[in-house]
């Protein structure tokens, strides 16, 4: 609406300051507040009120008949959109609500055994973890005593040991 930058704001705040001054500054702020709250709400309500009475006389189906004139292809995936959403809703009774359930009784059914053997197969894991960790701690125990010090007989360390 307004084409107001920094600039122009910093001036008509400093203008404010001089002409209001610091004391009233903030009640003036406050009450443009409320003043700026109240123009937008009954902007708020007034676009909503046009857009009521455009949908009360029709407007809309004015539109989409004009956007279908002009777009056709767009129209087109407009109408199997909405074929497609009232193709889901089907009677319960009918061949289809049958197969339906069907169908979705052997997808709960496929989730539940692949959840099963998921967690088969995490529990089995965590099995073969802990039987590894006892056998590496149970030769860590072992090799210390395995693990005493030899004295150095031959190879380059014992040969620096008889020079010294």
């Amino acid at each position: 609406m307004f084409d107001l930058g920094f600039a122009e704001l910093l001036v008509i705040g400093i203008v404010a300051l001089i002409v209001v001054g610091p004391k009233d500054l903030p009640v003036l702020f406050r009450n443009v507040g409320r003043f700026m709250g109240k123009a937008r709400g009954m902007a708020r309500e007034f676009s909503r009120a046009m857009n009521d009475a455009a949908d009360e006389t029709g407007v809309r189906d004015v539109a989409k008949t004009f956007k279908s004139a002009t777009n056709p292809v767009s129209s087109a995936m407009d109408g199997v959109k909405d074929a497609a959403k009232s193709m889901t809703n089907f009677d319960p009774d009918s061949e289809t609500g049958k197969l339906a359930k069907e169908r979705e009784d052997a997808r709960k059914k496929i989730e539940a055994g692949a959840a099963r053997k998921a967690a088969e197969r995490k529990a089995r894991e965590a099995q073969e973890a802990l039987r590894k960790a006892d056998e590496l701690e149970a030769s860590m125990q072992a090799a210390p005593e395995d693990a005493a010090p030899k004295p150095a007989t031959e190879g380059p360390a014992a040969e620096g040991n008889d020079k010294a």
